[in-house]
Order: C-alpha cells, then structure tokens, then sequence
C-alpha cells in the first residue's frame, strides 16, 4: 500500500493547501482546504506523524492591569503615596489616620525593601532618594488592550514582581504554525485523488452490495488510541456518600446543624470544663460574636459543671462563667450538632448522624487540615448498652471493607466508658479512626434526657486515605485532575 493511500481525504486536502500556501496559520488553512478548522488541524498532525508536514507552536504572553492596578496607576503605589507625603519621620499610628490601615500595611514592606524609608520604634522615617521605580514605569506604560514585556519596556523580574502583587494579569496566547516537508511537497507534487472514503459500513451498504465500489478509510493498528475517562464523583465524596448510605440503611435520620456554634452547645453541654485545652486560641476557632444561651438547660448545666448536680457527681468545682458559654466558636466537632439534636428530642427512641465539617487551628500538613469532615451519630433507647455501641461500629466498619476491628479503651470528657475504633490495615497494621462511647449523666441529665446514649465521632478523612490508598491529606482536596481520571470506582 502507498503512502498516498494511507492518507484520508482530509489530510489528502490539507497537504494540497499547504502545497500552494507552504504554509499557514490555522484560519487560512481552513479557507484553504475548505474544512472546519478542528479537522483541518487534526489533519495537519496526522500529517506530522507522517512526517509529510511540521506544526509550530509559539506562546506570546501578554500583561493587562488588574482593578487594584488601574487604582494604582491613577492615585500611585502606596508606597509612593506615603513616601512623597512623608516629609519628616512620622509614627505608624499617625500615618494609619492619614491614610487607611491597608495603604500602610501593603506601603510599609515595600519602603523599607526599597531603601525609601525605616521602621524604628513604630516610627516612620524617610531614607535615601524615593527615585521612580522599574514597577512605576512598567505601570505607567499600561493602557487599552494587554502588552508584551517589550511594549512595555519591562523586564521579567519586575512584571514577576506586579503579579505577585496581584496589579497584573497574564495572558497566554498559542500559535500555531502548519508547514508543508520536503516529502510533503514530493507527495503533492506528484498528484493526490480526492474520493469519498467510507469510514463505517451501514446496513444499506451491505444490503445495495455498493460497499464493493466505495474506498475504506485506513485502519491504523499500531496506534494505540488515546484513553478515554468516564464522568465520575470525586474518590472522597464517593466514599462519603457510601458511609451515609450504609448509616440510612441501618435506619438512621441524617441531621445537619450550622457551622457557628455557641460555646454552650459545642463544649458546656457536653460536660467539657471552661478551662479545658481544646478551649484554648491554638484548637479553636473563636469569633467575635456572642449568643443567648437557652435559658431551660444553662442552670442546669451550670449546676453540674459546679457541683455536679442532682446526681452522684462532683461536677468541676468553680463558678460557671455565662458569658464565656455564650461566646460563638467555629465548630471543633460535629457533636454540638448531634447534642442539640438530643435535647430537642429527648423521648427515645432516636437514632441519627449527621456528615459535615468542623474546624480547628491546625498546621497544614501531610496528616492535618484546619477545616476536615467528621461522621458523628449518636443512639439513645431504653436498655442501651456499651456491647451494642461496638456491634454497630464493627457493622459499619465491616461494610466499608475492612475485615478486622478493635477496640481500644480511650478518655474523652463527654464519654465514659470510651473506645478508640481501630481497624487492621495491610502494611500499616492497626490505625485508629475516631471516638466512641456512651454519654456520661452530666451531659445527658441536664437536657431531660434519661435514657443511655451510644455516641461516636469518626474521622472521615482518614478513613478516606486508608480506601483510597493516600498518604497525604491534601489531596483529598486538590484538583489533580490526573488523580481524578485515574482513581478506581471499585476493585473487582
């Protein structure tokens, strides 16, 4: 077989525009050969593998002001503003009334970076010619459409600079270049024959017999085509919906709650004392509103956490602070949605959980994320038992395909007995996953409620590495999209 017939009848026209024009950028060759530009192009690198054409590239990128840069450019970086007001030293104080905090905050780095002025003892002092800088002129000479580095008489260094302060945007353009080779040329020169070629047979074909008399469009079998990926949920809220499925399968009501929470519901009602760690600045996120706290249940709870109630309790001792239970946090933990749920319900039997995130001030790490996911449920009915609360984590467990479970006795402030849930991984061995345990009186008897409470929190984030095959958290969030398309649906 020929090279010529190798060729479809779209490379066939290509290779014949590209005879006369030479070559060509993608819109004339798409007048030329009188094919959509898509075909044209793809011709054109079918005709590259062939090595009968070559298809250039070159990216040009261009700059154009940002909203804050236009401001800049019109009123002056805020380091110029400051520096040609600043005639004799100043305080940072003075200046913050003369000129908005943010003006100064952004201005002050960039004066003492470029040697126009110091900071000593909070006070601003001029030093050395505040000449025009390299930033001020590339800024200058913006106006209308984008520039080049050339056009504007900038060096890269100093447009890096403006990106970084977010004063310019860049924008890339491609383009593409189509040139006939030498071979090419050889093959057009000597005539091409443009037929109709049939790429798939049809049942009129076969039946009329005029498959006899058409061309076939060439196979290639030593291509191996390009993969194709189908649409799918993303690996983490896959896994999340199949744990809040398994949980509505075992007859649980799925509860949500909102994201700030008052001090009360997210540590007082659960018996945490006021001076607890996970209260302090480093675990929590604390904001700068407050909130009534329910009137029918802060005696109640005040009296346990002091002296422990109407029941066989000591509480914690000290006085009860109001304000500080009233004081609204970023939730460190889906319970306070879960013990409100409670306390509206009080009448056994219930059963529920609730799937959404919670926050704490974490380093971003490998293993650690300010904001994660936690699958928190809870069961209260008469005659609730401890064996009971394992029978259900093992089941839940068990259906998220893991064979093996223990638990280990654990400590937390609102639980007692208490269990660390851990499950045997290959090649990790045992890894804990969340905490479990039943409700201890000083949180239960102050919402009214007086029948035994099953309670977990289980880590969803882990749980998704360990299926998932992870060792960073952060990918769990990160818009890999090569992770994406390949990521298993299920093992068969």
């Amino acid at each position: 077989m020929s090279i010529q017939d190798n060729l479809t009848i779209n490379e066939k026209k290509v290779l014949l525009a590209l005879e006369e024009l030479r070559s060509a950028v993608p819109d004339k060759l798409e007048e030329k050969s009188g094919l959509q530009i898509d075909a044209a192009m793809q011709a054109a690198f079918m005709l590259q593998e062939k090595e009968l054409a070559s298809v250039s590239e070159k990216v040009l990128e261009r700059y154009s002001l940002t909203k804050e840069g236009e401001e800049y450019k019109k009123t002056g970086l805020p380091e110029r503003q400051i520096i040609d007001a600043l005639k004799n030293p100043v305080s940072l104080e003075e200046l913050r009334s003369r000129f908005s905090p943010q003006t100064v905050g952004i201005a002050t780095g960039w004066l003492v970076k470029k040697g126009w002025a110091k900071v000593e003892n909070g006070i601003m002092v001029p030093s050395g010619e505040a000449s025009e800088g390299k930033d001020e002129k590339a800024l200058s000479a913006f106006a209308g459409k984008a520039k080049t580095l050339e056009e504007l008489g900038a060096d890269e260094g100093t447009v890096k600079d403006l990106l970084k302060r977010k004063l310019v945007v860049k924008h890339e353009e491609k383009f593409r270049t189509v040139s006939i080779t030498d071979a090419g040329s050889e093959l057009a020169s000597q005539g091409l024959v443009l037929e109709e070629e049939i790429a798939q047979l049809t049942p009129e074909l076969l039946k009329s017999g005029a498959w006899k008399e058409k061309k076939f469009r060439p196979y290639r079998l030593d291509i191996t085509p390009k993969p194709l990926y189908g649409t799918k949920i993303h690996p983490y809220r896959r896994l999340i919906e199949q744990m809040r499925q398994i949980f509505l399968e075992m007859g649980f009501t799925e509860i949500k709650g909102g994201i700030i929470q008052s001090s009360f519901w997210n540590f007082d009602a659960l018996f945490q004392p006021q001076d607890h760690p996970a209260r302090d600045m480093q675990d929590t996120f604390h904001l700068g509103s407050t909130c009534q706290i329910p009137a029918e249940y802060s005696g109640k709870v005040a009296a346990m956490h002091e002296n422990g109630g109407d029941i066989d309790s000591c509480g914690w001792g000290g006085i009860w602070d109001r304000e500080l239970a009233g004081r609204n946090v970023l939730r460190t933990h889906t319970t306070s949605v879960t013990i409100k749920y409670l306390a509206d319900n009080p009448e056994p039997p219930v059963k529920a959980f609730c799937i959404d995130r919670a926050y704490r001030r974490e380093t971003i790490d490998p293993t650690h994320t300010p904001e994660f996911e936690q699958l928190e449920g809870v069961v209260m009915d008469k005659d609730m038992s401890f064996a009971d609360l394992l029978g259900l984590l093992a089941e839940f467990y068990h259906r998220m395909g893991f064979e093996e479970v223990r638990f280990r006795p654990g400590y937390f402030p609102y639980t007692e007995p208490s269990v660390e849930p851990e499950v045997y991984v290959e090649g990790l061995g045992w890894v804990e996953l969340g905490g479990a345990g039943v409700f201890r009186k000083e949180v239960t008897e102050p919402l009214g409620i007086k029948e035994p409470v099953l309670a977990w929190g289980l880590g969803v984030s882990r749980l998704a590495m360990l299926k998932l095959g992870l060792k960073d958290l952060r990918l769990l969030y990160q818009s890999d999209i090569d992770w994406l398309r390949k990521s298993e649906i299920c093992k068969i």
